[in-house]
């Protein structure tokens, strides 16, 4: 079973098969050359759709954008109209035509507009509108253009300005980048003219109704059985843990697995830019960071929600990403009694995530000698995972390695686990490595054994290979 099966089948709802949407076949041109879809397929039926909409407007006037409108009544409203529109206009379609352009028009509406397939669709992870007329979207880890498309640069503005007004967001000339989030908690981000010299840019990372579990990620490679053991222990013995990887490698995926190790009676606190996170525990409080208004004011940044955190009481505190001056606001609260925190950071490898927070420490505005700041992360910090998305589409984590100390003025790290990029790839282009052990101990185990604890020390062995 493929993975773009495995997702259609977990997010699917009971009793109904997913709908899928076929994608054109990958190309070897590069992105410059792929030609935009207007030209290479105009949709026949859009003077069709445009009269259609057109008629339900004269018919439900206002009540068409009503948040509150019943689905199936519009349905109705559509069918009747489009019949209308066909008669009159003696437009020659058939059955299975006439039902398309009937979704078609009800997505416009209800939904996203030609965007709105794609969601639907569980295969589908990522969707990146590069204007109007060119959608790509990422299947299986790969990048693939759809025959799909907006009518024009307005229609696709009116779908940004949907999808931002419903948070209390706003996108113009004057804020032309904006952070949003679908009702479903799908991530968003547009940028508009001026900024996008090309027309307006949209990426939506889609949010899985039904979250990955540890199993899940063992299944699809991305860890193995011992190392997604040693991560439970580490969790459940509070160790702090940083998370580490580029854009796109699976670092949120990764906090909701390690967030699931939590015990259920702990106080958690979770705090983020776009909310993403899916703890499935009962004591948990969300906060979210809030932008600036057209006056630029009335900003909650996230660090003042770490700051504010620290007086809720909480077990864990977990921060989606750390990504400026909060990070010295993390670093004292994991050194102040909230053992068993866990955040993620955008880097190229463990020793670049210290690197990262150490410059973020200095966006505080804090003037710490440079040992401070190094003595404050070793102090910290238990535990670095990285992730990766390698160039056969797959995510795996790459690394994981022990924070040690000092030595000197440079932080100590050791490998515990490390991904055995030299086996290669098969003749699919796939990595045949895994991760293996570097067979040391890591001292964090006596720690875990006095929180009861415990870890086999043949799990660290350099004789066995776990896949």
């Amino acid at each position: 079973m493929t993975l773009s099966e495995r997702l259609a089948k977990r997010q699917a709802h009971p009793g109904q098969q997913p709908q899928t949407v076929p994608t054109s076949s990958p190309s070897p041109q590069t992105s410059a050359e792929v030609p935009r879809r207007a030209a290479r397929n105009a949709d026949p039926f859009a003077g069709v759709k445009r009269s259609v909409h057109q008629g339900l407007l004269e018919s439900l006037g206002p009540k068409l954008y009503d948040a509150h409108l019943d689905q199936h009544e519009l349905e109705q409203q559509v069918t009747q109209t489009l019949q209308t529109v066909l008669q009159r206009d003696d437009t020659p379609m058939t059955a299975a035509d006439r039902a398309r352009v009937a979704q078609e028009v009800a997505d416009e509406i209800l939904g996203h507009g030609p965007l709105e397939p794609y969601l639907r669709d569980a295969g589908v992870s990522e969707i990146m509108v590069n204007g109007h007329d060119q959608i790509y979207v990422e299947r299986d880890g790969r990048l693939l253009p759809v025959d799909a498309a907006f009518t024009d640069e307005s229609h696709l503005r009116r779908t940004i300005d949907k999808i931002v007004s419903r948070v209390g967001r706003r996108v113009d000339d004057a804020s032309p980048m904006v952070d949003a989030r679908l009702p479903d908690g799908s991530r968003v981000n547009a940028v508009v003219p001026p900024i996008a010299l090309d027309g307006s840019l949209l990426t939506i990372r889609k949010f899985a109704a039904d979250p990955f579990t540890v199993d899940d990620l063992i299944s699809f490679g991305t860890l193995t059985g011992p190392v997604a053991e040693l991560l439970q222990a580490c969790v459940r013995g509070r160790l702090n843990v940083l998370i580490g990887g580029g854009t796109g490698s699976g670092k949120t995926t990764t906090l909701n697995v390690l967030s699931s190790f939590i015990p259920d009676d702990e106080r958690i606190v979770t705090i983020e830019d776009a909310a993403e996170l899916q703890l499935r525990q009962e004591h948990v409080l969300r906060l979210e960071s809030r932008p600036a208004n057209v006056e630029k004011r009335g900003e909650i940044a996230i660090r003042e929600l770490v700051r504010n955190s620290l007086r809720m009481r909480p077990d864990r505190i977990i921060i989606g990403e750390v990504r400026d001056g909060a990070a010295l606001d993390m670093l004292q609260a994991m050194n102040t009694g909230h053992d068993g925190s866990i955040t993620t950071v955008h880097s190229n490898a463990p020793r670049d995530s210290l690197s990262r927070l150490e410059t973020m420490v200095l966006m505080a505005g804090v003037d710490l000698p440079q040992r401070a700041i190094r003595e404050q992360m070793s102090s910290a910090l238990d535990l670095i995972v990285h992730q990766a998305r390698l160039k056969d589409g797959t995510r795996r984590i790459t690394h994981i390695t022990e924070v040690t100390g000092m030595e000197g003025e440079v932080i100590t790290l050791q490998d515990v686990f490390q991904f055995d990029f030299h086996a290669g790839v098969d003749e699919r282009g796939c990595f045949r490595g895994a991760l293996r052990s570097t067979g040391l101990r890591p001292g964090f185990l006596d720690r875990l054994a006095d929180r009861g604890v415990y870890l086999p020390p043949r799990m660290f062995g350099l004789e066995e290979v776990y896949r």
